[in-house]
């Protein structure tokens, strides 16, 4: 007899939803190794980056070609959950469940070069590490993921996190732990507490929204809210740029007496005034904090910038995205490269949900051009977002290119409030994220 799972007078037939989370490949899929026989292979690979698009790509790249020369260049020994730091930066989980080690999850049929790619020549079909070592290549997987532009902000560094009542969450596990010590003095005297996100491409564009949510809940917990003013300063004239989302938050900040101030976009910060300062449609603005939650601009590393790589022009040229087709992640100009993860200049995907959809794609379009045919894997924008609007609830948002919904569990309204996306973030997307660096989800 299948038995259900029951909360907030809402009850889930546990089969129907096993069969959802597995179509939201939360839970691991069953290896590919053992339905077709891996491509025999000479080809050279190099996957620039070992964070989740690169070992992901490496793991299911390992799985289905034989005798490929795969080389994985990423220079940190550290690997970083990094949908775990929100929940680091309040307070519900310890920096040391969001650090892993790279060698834990490279795949025994991949190469692991402990260095930074420092330039990339797709005409020569070679990339070169800052140590000059030259690495020739038949095929490139570009997986170098994003840098934090801090320094686009006027006044602000890293070394700031967790001081002056600065919280910035990106930056590391560290740097999260360090926002949640801010948190907590915010939470103690209450004041002015600002909240937001930059204008450039970011990743997980859902997560300033949560961490205003988590900070306005702890506040009511620690009985400070009455004395706190919330402003969410958002970049354009929306909070989410998925439209049924974005009048979705809109009542809830409006229920949560959360203040927004529309385009607004942080320039400057005199941390010892606690004074940001942010452009606007008409002329700058100054705002006084007591609490500022700081996410920075968010650009493609130098190497790729300064390289043939990125588009030329459009949206994407200025911040260094690079040129690929939105549908198979294939560059426009350069057909033997890929790009997987945040560094790819499409309109959607730099979450770890869209690594999850973006990789398979990419390995089948590469495995293919191996044995001279073409690819048929599509990636449709697929991006998940489990926006937090208190600690214990949440709301499962997904979605593709077109802004429409596309719902993994076909029994939850995924604009409502609910405990189970929140058992989702909280309890089982580590374990998806660790099968999907195997090459498994």
């Amino acid at each position: 007899m299948s038995k259900s799972i029951t909360g907030d007078g809402f009850t889930v037939d546990r089969r129907a939803f096993l069969a959802a989370v597995g179509g939201m490949g939360i839970a691991a899929a069953t290896p590919t190794s053992g339905r077709t026989a891996p491509v025999q292979t000479k080809a050279r690979i190099v996957v620039a980056g070992g964070g989740a698009a690169g070992l992901a790509t490496a793991a299911r790249l390992s799985r289905q070609l034989d005798g490929a020369d795969i080389i994985v260049v990423e220079p940190r020994s550290d690997h970083f959950y990094q949908p775990g730091f929100t929940l680091v930066g309040a307070g519900l989980k310890s920096a040391e469940y969001v650090t892993l080690k790279t060698k834990d999850y490279l795949p025994s049929g991949a190469r692991w070069m402990q260095e930074r790619v420092e330039e990339f020549d797709p005409v020569a079909n070679k990339v070169v590490t800052e140590k000059g070592t030259v690495l020739p290549y038949d095929f490139l997987v570009v997986t170098t993921g994003l840098v934090l532009d801090y320094g686009a902000v006027e006044g602000m560094e890293r070394a700031l996190i967790g001081r002056e009542g600065i919280a910035s969450v990106y930056a590391g596990a560290a740097a999260a732990a360090a926002s949640w010590q801010a948190l907590q003095g915010f939470m103690e005297t209450g004041g002015v507490g600002l909240f937001g996100r930059p204008a450039t491409e970011m990743k997980c564009a859902g997560a300033p929204i949560k961490q205003t949510f988590l900070a306005d809940d702890h506040l009511r917990r620690a009985g400070t809210r009455s004395k706190t003013e919330v402003v969410y300063n958002a970049h354009s004239k929306t909070l989410f740029s998925v439209p049924p989302v974005n009048t979705k938050l809109l009542e809830l900040f409006d229920r949560q007496d959360i203040k927004t101030n529309f385009s607004h976009v942080l320039t400057k910060i005199d941390p010892a005034k606690h004074i940001a300062t942010f452009e606007t449609p008409t002329g700058s603005v100054e705002l006084k904090w007591d609490f500022i939650n700081l996410i920075p601009p968010m650009r493609a590393p130098d190497a790729v910038r300064s390289s043939p790589l990125p588009w030329q022009d459009g949206p994407f040229a200025a911040d260094g995205w690079i040129e690929v087709d939105k549908k198979t992640l294939r560059h426009l100009r350069f057909p033997n490269i890929f790009g997987v993860g945040d560094i790819n200049g499409v309109p959607k995907g730099k979450t770890a949900a869209s690594v999850k959809w973006q990789t398979p794609v990419v390995v089948d379009h590469l495995v293919a051009a191996i044995g001279g045919k073409e690819g048929t894997a599509v990636y449709n924008g697929y991006t998940s977002c489990p926006l937090i609007t208190k600690i214990g609830q949440a709301m499962l948002v997904e979605f593709d290119y077109e802004n429409r919904m596309t719902p993994s569990f076909p029994f939850i309204d995924p604009l409502t409030e609910h405990w189970l996306p929140w058992v989702i973030k909280e309890k089982l997307l580590k374990a998806t994220y660790t099968a999907m660096l195997r090459g498994l989800a």
